[in-house]
């Protein structure tokens, strides 16, 4: 079974800015209240480690590209039974950047996650979308 969370938010920025904050990584404990900590070094193939409020892991970067997409797969012990490959793209248009943040869910367990993926997952999306605008329009 697969599942998909997707949220959007609009940003009064150009998305080389938005990426600007959104790749200082060493900033996220200041504002970031998604993802707590990320460390490694964030480049196709590379795994990376991501600390979420109560759970790490430590995912593979798929894709980096700069200004517009980092997308990263991660595992919940071994590949199918939780896998999660997280999403965010920017998308400009005369000036405003859409951040799209996304997770698609694959695996034997989404079933019994489903719940509480669309309700607090969704969320806590939303809540970093809505933190990183904040900061990105306050330092624009």
């Amino acid at each position: 079974m697969s599942l998909e969370i997707k949220t959007t938010i609009e940003i009064n920025a150009s998305s080389g800015k938005v990426w600007q904050v959104f790749t200082d990584f060493d900033s996220y404990p200041k504002w970031n209240p998604f993802i707590k900590k990320l460390i490694g070094n964030v480049e196709e193939g590379a795994t990376i480690e991501i600390q979420l409020p109560g759970m790490t892991f430590k995912p593979n970067v798929q894709v980096y590209r700069k200004n517009s997409e980092l997308k990263w797969l991660g595992h919940l012990l071994f590949k199918g039974l939780f896998d999660g490959q997280h999403r965010f793209q920017l998308i400009e248009k005369e000036g405003v950047t859409t951040f799209v943040h996304s997770e698609k869910f694959n695996g034997i367990l989404v079933p019994l996650f489903k719940k509480k993926l669309i309700s607090e997952t969704k969320l806590e999306f939303e809540e970093m979308n809505r933190a990183l605008k904040k900061r990105v329009e306050v330092t624009a």
